[in-house]
């Protein structure tokens, strides 16, 4: 495995690794693979497996969503930067790339794979326990943010003003 070259600043600011002490994160440290790529590069390609969650130390990527009805269609759905990080859902679900990831600049990432986080498990289940909890969060904070953009787009039917019951 390579050795990291990134300090635990990156680490501890990263939601993922909320609540982790020291200790901990130098445990998952030494899991982690630092790779570059050049701007340009599909770091994920939609419908291909991925087995890793991947953190953006540096640079800014696309995520891109073809349609599944007219495949010559794609719409970027968002650009992640520094602190972000993507491949969360196929870490969790075991399932194809749901969207593909262009670095738009140079881009350095970490990456956790699912091998790593079962040796995380076996050799500290409070660090796997967490790491699986923050995990957990980030994606409901994502879905959230998903119906908050879906509730805004026009056209959609609309219900009547709801009275609460109190």
């Amino acid at each position: 495995m390579s050795e990291c070259t990134l300090e635990n600043e990156f680490l501890c600011k990263h939601s993922l690794f909320g609540g982790l002490s020291d200790e901990e994160l130098l445990l998952v440290k030494d899991f982690l693979q630092e790779r570059t790529y050049p701007s340009g590069t599909n770091i994920l390609q939609q419908g291909q497996s991925n087995n890793s969650v991947h953190f953006i130390v540096e640079g800014e990527v696309a995520i891109v969503r073809q349609s599944e009805s007219n495949k010559k269609q794609s719409r970027i759905i968002t650009t992640l930067h520094k602190g972000d990080s993507f491949g969360e859902m196929e870490l969790i679900d075991i399932q194809s790339c749901a969207a593909s990831v262009v670095s738009l600049t140079e881009t350095k990432i970490i990456t956790l794979s699912n091998k790593d986080m079962y040796k995380i498990s076996q050799a500290n289940l409070k660090t796997y326990t967490m790491l699986i909890l923050n995990l957990a969060r980030d994606i409901s904070r994502r879905l959230r943010s998903a119906d908050e953009m879906l509730a805004l787009v026009k056209n959609r039917a609309t219900l009547p003003p709801v009275s609460s019951s109190s």
